[in-house]
């Protein structure tokens, strides 16, 4: 069904980078592998066996389609999905084993390299705006949809 989805969306993607359909699926069923296993310990050829690709090939396609090589796709999804484990206030040990990463070193240097912050702070910032917004839900709506919708009477 996802796959189906994908393939319906890009139709026209793979006819302007001319890739055949079926090299478009097998790309595109190759980065539903990555959504569903991104915290695993994958690598290319595991992730390039499910397009039925050369790892070369495989890698070529899925940058000439995504716009970023896979591991970059990985470390993206993993950080991605580590901001939402964050802002849900666990630990930064949890975080890091839940998405994938194998040393809390690699996973703060690389967190802040790309985030700006480092984890724990990104967490206490989160949970801290996360509960500010429980405490003054007005604050976070914009003043013209509680002005429209009559929210402050």
């Amino acid at each position: 069904q996802q796959l189906l989805s994908y393939f319906n969306s890009f139709k026209l993607l793979a006819s302007k980078l001319q890739l055949t359909t079926d090299i478009y699926q097998r790309i595109a069923a190759a980065k539903i592998f990555i959504d569903d296993n991104y915290q695993q310990d994958i690598d290319l050829e595991q992730i390039s066996k499910q397009a039925f690709l050369s790892r070369f090939h495989f890698h070529r396609l899925f940058r000439q389609v995504y716009k970023r090589t896979p591991l970059q796709y990985v470390t993206q999804k993993r950080l991605d999905k580590a901001k939402d484990l964050l802002s849900e206030n666990k630990s930064v040990t949890e975080v890091c084993g839940e998405v994938g990463f194998e040393s809390i070193g690699s996973f703060s240097v690389l967190f802040k390299k790309e985030i700006g912050f480092a984890p724990q702070y990104y967490r206490n910032m989160a949970y801290k705006k996360k509960m500010e917004q429980l405490a003054q839900p007005k604050k976070a709506i914009p003043h013209c949809f509680i002005e429209s919708y009559r929210l402050d009477k």
